[in-house]
């Protein structure tokens, strides 16, 4: 009898156990599925056709022009090389179909507006209707007018959006919120975009993002998005020195903490390409004062989410990094070859990465090239447990 006792005590106390562990989770020790330019709508095929070859004879120029070093990177994000026909051949839904489906990372390009007006002719469409071309696919211009930043992929190109402003894209994901306070947090990627491709005549002006339009970008999303809604940098390096210290030392907050909050991390202009060390969004060196945590390497002191979307070729180092306590982004397919192929080989190593941030541009069954790949999103939570540093299983 003591002996049954004994074990059903065993059984409690470990019970017990690994549901502290799973109240105790935190949001680095999740992963969650996500899309890129969440925002888009499909480019009209009479743009890409006129749009298509020039770019491409600018790539070869521009390739021509890179170092060594500079090839390595391209070929790093662009492994199969950069069609760009294929590149945009995806079609995402709104973000309340995304979010009912259990995504919960979405990415934003935002481009800096302070006065309106830059963006409402799209100077394709202005061209083809030179052109005598009049039956274009609709084009949604309302708040294009007023000042504040603008959601969209490629100025005068790949401009056709859900949500044509960062207003209406951060109303939208609030009111969705507020209406499930429950959710895991939300991670949002904001890409500050701060250069076009002016391949027409009289190509839209594109401007640069410096402190004033970071502090403007700061100040947008505390508007519609809520302070209090936001995970920040400052919350998470509390009483250690440096942010950097705070994630090595595991002080991201607690899952539970944070059910109906969003996380923000900016990829500044040219994401990817150069340090961000001296970008003029961090204030004295510090993201302190700041909504957003900012794309980072792992020496850096405002370290804290790292931009790592070739899992294939950075698998070992992606496990480190989230291992050591960062937030890494991956990708499970990049410009649609793997939907073409049919290859979930990149997806499977996104996920063993461990990296909590992963997106693809096909989160459900049926896509143009007629293949079965997709990802599959969480189904029964929206969040997986991350398969390298997860406690709770």
């Amino acid at each position: 009898m003591k002996k049954y006792i004994c074990t059903a005590a065993i059984a409690a106390a470990t019970l017990f156990h690994a549901q502290e562990k799973c109240r105790n989770i935190k949001i680095n020790q999740i992963q969650v599925l996500g899309t890129h330019n969440s925002y888009a709508e499909p480019v009209d095929p009479k743009v890409l056709e006129l749009a298509a070859p020039i770019i491409k004879n600018v790539m070869k120029s521009y390739d021509s022009g890179m170092s060594p070093e500079q090839k390595a990177k391209f070929q790093e994000y662009h492994p199969n090389g950069l069609d760009f026909n294929e590149a945009l051949n995806y079609n995402h839904p709104d973000f309340i179909q995304q979010l009912n489906a259990h995504l919960r990372s979405l990415e934003l390009d935002v481009y800096y507006d302070p006065n309106g007006n830059r963006f409402n002719h799209p100077t394709s469409y202005r061209v083809l209707n030179e052109k005598g071309v009049k039956d274009l696919a609709p084009h949604n211009t309302q708040g294009l007018d007023q000042p504040g930043f603008k959601v969209l992929h490629m100025a005068d190109i790949d401009f056709r959006s859900h949500y044509p402003t960062l207003k209406a894209a951060l109303t939208e994901l609030r009111q969705w919120s507020d209406k499930n306070p429950n959710h895991t947090p939300i991670f949002i990627m904001v890409e500050a975009k701060d250069s076009g491709f002016p391949i027409f005549p009289n190509s839209t002006q594109v401007l640069p993002f410096d402190q004033t339009a970071y502090d403007d970008l700061d100040k947008e999303i505390s508007q519609y998005l809520g302070k209090n809604k936001i995970i920040t940098p400052k919350e998470v390096q509390g009483t250690f020195p440096t942010l950097r210290e705070a994630v090595i030392h595991g002080n991201w907050p607690k899952l539970e903490d944070s059910r109906g909050k969003f996380i923000l991390m900016l990829l500044p202009g040219s994401a990817g390409t150069r340090s961000t060390k001296d970008n003029p969004y961090l204030i004295n060196g510090s993201l302190e004062k700041r909504l957003m945590f900012m794309e980072s390497e792992p020496d850096d002191n405002f370290g804290a989410f790292i931009l790592r979307d070739n899992a294939l070729i950075r698998q070992k180092e992606i496990k480190e990094m989230v291992q050591q306590g960062f937030i890494v982004r991956t990708r499970a397919d990049i410009e649609t070859y793997e939907a073409k192929v049919n290859d979930p080989t990149r997806s499977k190593a996104a996920f063993s990465s461990g990296a909590q941030v992963v997106s693809t541009d096909f989160f459900k069954p049926g896509n143009s090239y007629g293949t079965p790949y997709f990802v599959k999103p969480p189904q029964d939570k929206d969040y997986l447990a991350n398969p390298v540093n997860g406690e709770c299983q």
